[in-house]
């Protein structure tokens, strides 16, 4: 079988019940505890080429320093590398900040943007964030496709893609509106904890009849 828009609002119910008690990823918990857009894309920035227990308490040092784009551009350079280390490419990822708060008080009368080709015109911020801002911010429909996202949509038959560039606007095509705001978490914590990208728990997987499987060649 495949996960298909005929099975699709089961396979939302099912991962929905199944991941209840798995702790939510950590640009989720941000949305959750600060409620703010600019906290959502300071810690998606912080978040890319970083594990979700490096990230949060990366996010919660530096906004104990700083709440604020204006806040944010008083702390030096070091300062914020200081906060945010040990995130993949603490250094670059600080000039980014710099930036990024810079635009949000001199090009956008110091609102973070809620569209995504806006959102993408600030330097360090691409397309992944920009949905991931849009959902976890502002609480909008968008389709953020990172790697979980690509593979596990590509293995349950849903899409057939090649890169998550292309997982985007097959999902924008096919996947429900009501379902997009959640997809992301759901296969994020899925992805990480039973779907994993080599050798998933297909035996414990309460999807595996409805799964193509497409791509696994060894399972648990």
């Amino acid at each position: 079988m495949a996960v298909t828009n005929k099975n699709i609002d089961q396979v939302i119910a099912i991962l929905k019940e199944a991941i209840k008690d798995l702790p939510d990823p950590s640009v989720t918990l941000v949305g959750k505890k600060w409620k703010t857009p600019f906290h959502v894309l300071i810690s998606c920035l912080l978040s890319l080429r970083t594990n979700d227990k490096t990230t949060l308490p990366a996010s919660e040092r530096l906004f104990d320093l700083a709440d604020s784009p204006a806040a944010m551009l008083k702390l030096s350079l070091e300062k914020i590398e200081k906060a945010i280390y040990p995130v993949g490419f603490y250094k670059t990822k600080a000039r980014s900040i710099h930036g990024i708060c810079r635009d949000i008080l001199e090009k956008f009368d110091g609102q973070v943007p809620d569209q995504i080709d806006t959102l993408m015109t600030m330097k360090g911020v691409g397309r992944k964030t920009a949905n991931l801002v849009l959902t976890e911010g502002f609480g909008k429909p968008a389709i953020c496709v990172d790697t979980h996202v690509h593979r596990i949509s590509n293995r349950f038959g849903y899409v057939k893609t090649k890169d998550p560039h292309e997982t985007e606007w097959a999902l924008r095509e096919q996947l429900p509106k009501k379902y997009w705001i959640e997809y992301n978490m759901q296969l994020v914590l899925w992805g990480q904890n039973v779907c994993k990208p080599i050798s998933p728990l297909c035996s414990i997987c309460p999807l595996i009849k409805i799964c193509a499987r497409v791509g696994v060649t060894h399972n648990r």
